[in-house]
């Protein structure tokens, strides 16, 4: 959940991979113009932007129009989808995966405003980027990473089938200076066998 690329990434890609990505409660799927009003509303939490790497607090209105512009590029190995609730269509917050250096490992990122936390939407997000993800690149493993004093985050990774890797700090803007996390990876051979064996999924 801390990490996610900040800057542009190369638009030189493939055919982007087809949406939306759906799970039980929840839709993964671009963000829209029309998203910005919930997309500020939400993302300008204090206690959001500590728990990721580049999410600015304030989160202003020219922070959510690049982000909604960034969805649009279609890097290869990358994505950036709004995650709705199905039953109403409503940006709840945003999922992406993609390199944060280049050439680097590819790590998912993602966040949900404060009113839908504790529902499991997380990881049913974080279930379907990770199958776009393996299903729609070639990608031979994912990081993902959270504070260490976020623990609904390390559940979310865990229930999704990453595993440990390490500590280390990285700088959080949202946390004005650097903060311990904890590193976990999914391979794809592991991602297989869950989903062959209805396990984590």
């Amino acid at each position: 959940m801390v990490v996610e690329s900040d800057g542009l990434l190369d638009e030189s890609s493939l055919v982007a991979a087809p949406l939306p990505q759906e799970a039980v409660r929840v839709r993964l799927d671009k963000p829209r113009k029309d998203d910005l009003a919930d997309l500020v509303f939400l993302a300008n939490n204090k206690t959001v932007a500590a728990n990721l790497a580049t999410m600015p607090h304030p989160f202003s209105v020219q922070d959510g129009r690049a982000m909604i512009a960034k969805a649009n590029l279609n890097p290869s190995n990358a994505a950036l989808f709004a995650i709705r609730l199905k039953s109403t269509g409503r940006l709840i917050g945003v999922a992406r995966y993609a390199n944060v250096e280049m050439g680097g490992p590819v790590h998912v990122g993602y966040w949900l405003g404060e009113p839908f936390w504790g529902q499991g939407l997380a990881t049913e997000a974080v279930h379907s980027l990770v199958d776009h993800a393996f299903t729609y690149n070639d990608i031979e493993e994912l990081q993902g990473s959270c504070r260490v004093t976020n623990p609904a985050s390390r559940r979310v990774l865990i229930k999704s089938g990453f595993q440990f890797r390490d500590q280390s700090m990285i700088r959080s803007v949202g946390a004005g200076g650097s903060v311990p996390i904890e590193r976990y990876t999914l391979e794809r051979t592991v991602w297989k066998s869950l989903k062959g064996w209805g396990q984590g999924r």
